[in-house]
C-alpha cells in the first residue's frame, strides 16, 4: 500500500487534521465524491421509470451498484438492499418479522444502541423477551453464555460483529452455529467490521448483516442491508410506495422479487452509486491489506499509550483480537476536555463520551461518564500515530 498516494485522493487531509474518530465516519475519497459528483452532473434523473437515456443510465449505475456491493459480501445481489444506515437496515428487520408474545431475543450489553433499543421496544409492544449477555469488560463473551440463553423460543440473536466502543471482534460465526441449531435466526451489526476486513456473509453464516456505508467511505445517508434469499419473504417492509410493488389492483398488490420490494419510493441514488465506488476503491486496495495495515497502526498506537504512565487503556490489548478502535482515559481528566484538548494543541480528531453504548460503560465497565476514543483507518499515518502520543504526553 501507497500511504501516501492513497492520501492524495482524500482532499480534506490537505487541512492538516490528524483526524482519529473514524470509527464514527470515514472519510471520502476523490473517486466517491466524483461518482455522486457524475449523477448529478452527467444523468440526474428518477430510477426504473423512465425510457429516456438520462433514467437508463441512472437505473443501469444505481443496479450496478448492488452488484458491486454483492459481489464485495460474497453474495447475490438480490440479497442487498439499499437503506439510508445500519441502523435503519436493523430497524426493518427488527419491524418486518413477525413477532409472538413470548418469542425471544438474544442481544447483549456490547451493543451500539442500534442494535438494542430496537429490541426493547419488542419486548414493550409484542411481549418479547429480551435477554442481554454480559461480556467482560475487555468486551469478550463466553460461548457458553449463548449456548445456555438459545432455546427453541429463540427466534432472533442480534450481535455485533466488532464493538465500537472496544474494537474487539466477537465470534459470530460461532454465535451463529449455535443459534442455528435451535432454528433460530442470527443478525449481525457490520458497521464495525465490513470496512476494516474481508467478510464473505455465505461463511459467515448470519441471516442478516447490516452496515453502514459513510463508515466503508461512501456518502452519507448510504447503508446496507443483506437478508438471505430464503428469508426475504418471512421480512414485511413496513414501508410501501412506489418502485417496490409488481402490480397493484384496486384492492391488492403483489411486491417485487428482489431487493426493490424493500427500497419504497425514490432511493438515494447519488449515495447508492458513491456507495458502488467506494467498495470498488476498497476491493482496488485489497481488504487483506487494509486488514494487516490496520492492525500494524493499531499496535504501534497501544504501545505507545501503554507508554504515559496515566492513561488507562480499555477493552483488549492484543491487536490480534481487535481493530483499531482503542478507547482511554487519562487520570482527573473527562474524557471531552481530552478530545478537545487534543483538538486545540494538534488539530487531532477523537471521539469522546458513551459512543452510544451506553449499557456497556456504565454498567460493566463503570464509566458514567465514557471514555475517549481513537479509531483508525487505512489513510492514517505512523506519523499521525506519533504526533497524538506526543501530544497526549504533552497534555499529560
Amino acid at each position: 500500500m501507497d500511504i501516501e498516494k492513497i492520501r492524495e485522493d482524500f482532499k480534506i487531509l490537505q487541512k492538516d487534521v490528524i483526524y482519529l474518530d473514524n470509527a464514527a465516519t470515514s472519510l471520502t475519497p476523490d473517486p466517491v465524491v466524483k461518482a455522486v459528483e457524475s449523477y448529478y452532473f452527467d444523468y440526474n434523473a428518477n430510477i426504473e421509470r423512465g425510457v429516456y437515456t438520462f433514467s437508463q443510465e441512472a437505473s443501469k449505475a444505481y443496479e450496478v451498484a448492488h452488484s458491486k456491493v454483492a459481489q464485495f459480501f460474497g453474495v447475490d445481489e438480490k440479497e442487498i438492499i439499499f437503506t439510508k444506515n445500519c441502523t435503519y437496515g436493523i430497524n426493518l428487520v427488527a419491524s418486518g418479522l413477525k413477532w409472538d408474545k413470548g418469542d425471544r431475543v438474544i442481544t447483549t450489553l456490547l451493543e451500539h444502541h442500534a442494535n438494542y433499543l430496537p429490541w426493547l421496544r419488542l419486548a414493550e409492544k409484542h411481549g418479547v423477551e429480551v435477554i442481554r449477555i454480559s461480556p467482560t469488560k475487555e468486551g469478550f463473551f463466553e460461548l457458553k453464555d449463548f449456548e445456555k440463553a438459545v432455546n427453541r423460543k429463540t427466534k432472533l440473536v442480534a450481535v455485533t460483529h466488532v464493538s465500537n466502543c472496544t474494537g474487539t471482534i466477537v465470534p459470530v460465526k460461532e454465535i451463529g452455529e449455535i443459534v442455528h441449531r435451535e432454528n433460530g435466526l442470527l443478525l449481525v451489526d457490520g458497521a464495525q467490521s465490513a470496512p476494516h476486513f474481508g467478510i464473505n456473509l455465505r461463511e459467515l453464516g448470519c441471516d442478516f448483516f447490516s452496515c453502514s456505508g459513510h463508515k466503508m467511505l461512501g456518502p452519507t445517508g448510504t447503508g446496507i442491508l443483506y437478508i438471505k434469499e430464503d428469508l426475504r419473504e418471512r421480512v414485511e417492509p413496513f414501508e410501501l410506495g412506489g418502485g417496490m410493488i409488481k402490480d397493484v389492483d384496486m384492492d391488492d398488490f403483489s411486491l417485487a422479487e428482489g431487493w426493490e420490494r424493500f427500497e419504497a419510493g425514490t432511493p438515494n441514488i447519488a449515495g447508492g452509486i458513491g456507495l458502488g465506488a467506494a467498495v470498488d476503491y476498497l476491493s482496488n486496495i485489497g481488504m487483506s491489506k487494509i486488514e494487516a495495515y490496520d492492525r500494524k497502526l493499531t499496535t504501534k498506537m497501544l504501545d505507545g499509550l501503554k507508554s504515559i504512565k496515566k492513561v488507562t487503556i480499555f477493552g483488549s490489548q492484543d491487536p490480534r483480537k481487535k481493530t483499531g478502535v482503542i478507547p482511554f482515559k487519562v487520570s482527573n481528566m473527562s474524557p471531552h476536555k481530552v478530545a478537545f484538548t487534543l483538538d486545540e494543541l494538534a488539530n487531532i480528531a477523537i471521539r469522546s463520551g458513551l459512543h452510544c453504548c451506553h449499557p456497556f460503560l456504565k454498567y460493566v465497565l463503570n464509566e458514567p461518564f465514557g471514555t475517549a476514543r481513537a479509531s483508525l483507518y487505512f489513510y492514517n499515518t505512523e506519523e499521525e500515530v506519533d504526533t497524538f502520543i506526543e501530544t497526549l504526553k504533552m497534555i499529560v
